[in-house]
């Protein structure tokens, strides 16, 4: 059995592949290889943020379908950075360009994309289905349905913070700072806060700071509900790039790239409407860094080590980074 190690913006994960094994891993089997692969003490190559589990579709549209299962073992509803490496992946494995992916809530759209730079694939990926409404993600305890561009003494008790809540369909909440450097702190504060119990969240929630860069340009950093700090969260920055455009309309309008730095990268973003319904695209690098060579009855006993699996590392990572070096 061969696992990728792959990242979308050094947003990290292993792709298995559950359509090639003879006999697929059950949910406990997953949860726990999931738990051990990704842990940086207990996994290979400095672990990852979660694992891409790849398996038949159930939808008749679909090519196939990605599950997202968090370092904690909890799984996530979609995740653009890894939709972006499964649709590398089922690209090369199928031959194809452009075809839907399966996800836990929506067949999303997927793209082949001219190169970022030499050596550094790129794919775009539709962020769907989008909602603003307070069950759909859920929260509460806030005063109002829908928080779109507000401040919340809640979460800054200086309200000097403007907030906005939305789900893509993972739930977010966005702030937009003015120095994302001098917000880490209390980012990494409200980010714990609101991913243990508490009376906003009852699910916990993804927390992007964002600081505006200029017109089309922002940096933004995640705080992921079951992972923590990541390099990038890709429904995060279509999030933001969405709330954007909500609260900086003359710096962000419809139909134009959107440039959204991160501490793993770039990607581009854009937003849309049709019939009053918004859309986001992500674009941006699916990177292959090792391929991992494992007898498959190591993935049902949670024993893959760098003793019994063979790694080939790629020249991939490299031209990411050279590429990141020249932004």
């Amino acid at each position: 059995m061969r696992l990728q190690k792959v990242h979308g913006s050094q947003n990290s994960f292993f792709i298995l592949d559950q359509t090639l094994l003879k006999q697929p891993l059950t949910e406990q089997e997953l949860i726990a290889l999931t738990k051990k692969l990704t842990a940086t003490n207990t996994g290979i190559l400095g672990g990852a943020d979660g694992v891409l589990c790849i398996e038949a579709p159930t939808s008749k549209n679909a090519l196939a379908k990605m599950r997202v299962i968090n370092t904690d073992g909890s799984e996530a509803s979609m995740c653009g950075n890894g939709l972006r490496t499964v649709a590398r992946y089922l690209a090369d494995k199928y031959q194809r360009e452009r075809f839907l992916v399966e996800t836990l809530q929506a067949d999303l759209a997927v793209s082949k994309e001219p190169e970022l730079a030499p050596d550094v694939p790129a794919f775009g990926v539709e962020i769907s289905p989008i909602h603003f409404e307070k069950h759909y993600l859920p929260f509460d305890n806030l005063g109002a349905d829908k928080i779109i561009d507000r401040p919340l003494r809640e979460f800054d008790p200086s309200a000097k913070i403007r907030f906005s809540i939305l789900a893509v369909p993972n739930p977010h909440l966005i702030g937009f700072v003015p120095d994302i450097k001098a917000s880490a702190t209390l980012l990494e504060q409200l980010g714990q806060k609101l991913n243990r119990p508490n009376p906003y969240f009852t699910d916990g929630v993804n927390v992007n700071f964002a600081e505006v860069l200029g017109p089309k340009k922002l940096f933004v950093r995640t705080y992921e509900r079951g992972v923590g700090f990541t390099n990038a969260c890709g429904t995060g920055m279509s999030a933001t790039s969405l709330a954007f455009h909500l609260s900086f309309p003359e710096l962000c309008p419809l139909n134009e790239e959107i440039t959204v730095f991160n501490p793993g990268g770039m990607v581009k973003t854009k937003v849309s409407q049709t019939e009053g319904i918004y859309k986001l695209q992500l674009i941006g690098n699916a990177t292959v860094t090792h391929l991992i060579d494992v007898d498959e009855q190591a993935l049902h006993q949670n024993d893959v080590t760098s003793k019994n699996c063979t790694i080939t590392e790629t020249s991939e990572q490299a031209a990411y980074l050279d590429f990141i070096q020249r932004l």
